[in-house]
């Protein structure tokens, strides 16, 4: 009887482990993730607005409906991501997420920033050389430090009524969002 339980404990055992081993082991093989939907959008350096969601449709990146989104995909290897424009007056945000699809900044309307997005992403090394005052920044822009470099950047509107969805989509495309060269920055003659 201690033995068939024994057996039957042992057993229980390695099955949580294989469980859990199958568990931590799938995200890794598996072929598709938020990386590769966005790499998808073709949004590289450029604000793309993403089509309306419609109910019953697949949704990969599980938007809402709801909103008006744009997205835009930016390599800090590349040099500082700069998120520039203007949005309606109505509720906006605006995330930086990493390339597992985590979000590492997030800021909307109601932290008192107004309908005028100026964003900069920097990584490590570049907020040293802002640090250093080695970048030149125009006066307000907000500074957003990320951890890597592959990012993107997701900008959400809510349209009071779907009427003014067109129009809200038209001021999120206006936005301009890509990187900007470290070296160029550093070769720009200093204006006096």
């Amino acid at each position: 009887m201690i033995r068939a339980l024994l057996w039957l404990l042992a057993g229980a055992i390695l099955g949580g482990i294989i469980h859990i081993v199958v568990i931590l082991a799938l995200p890794g093989l598996t072929q598709e993730t938020v990386w590769t939907r966005v790499t998808a959008l073709n949004a590289q350096n450029h604000m793309r607005v993403l089509p309306a969601v419609a109910p019953g449709q697949p949704n990969p990146l599980g938007l809402d409906p709801e909103l008006s989104y744009g997205i835009c995909q930016v390599d800090l290897a590349e040099g500082p991501a700069y998120l520039n424009g203007s949005l309606p007056d109505a509720f906006w945000s605006v995330a930086v997420f990493d390339e597992a699809g985590v979000v590492t900044y997030s800021t909307t309307n109601r932290d008192g920033i107004g309908q005028t997005v100026d964003m900069g992403i920097f990584n490590a090394a570049q907020t040293r050389l802002l640090a250093q005052q080695q970048l030149d920044i125009t006066e307000g822009l907000l500074v957003v430090e990320a951890q890597s470099n592959k990012l993107f950047v997701l900008v959400r509107l809510a349209p009071p009524h779907q009427i003014m969805r067109k129009r809200f989509e038209d001021r999120l495309a206006a936005i301009t969002c890509g990187t900007r060269s470290v070296a160029s920055e550093a070769d720009e003659p200093e204006q006096n």
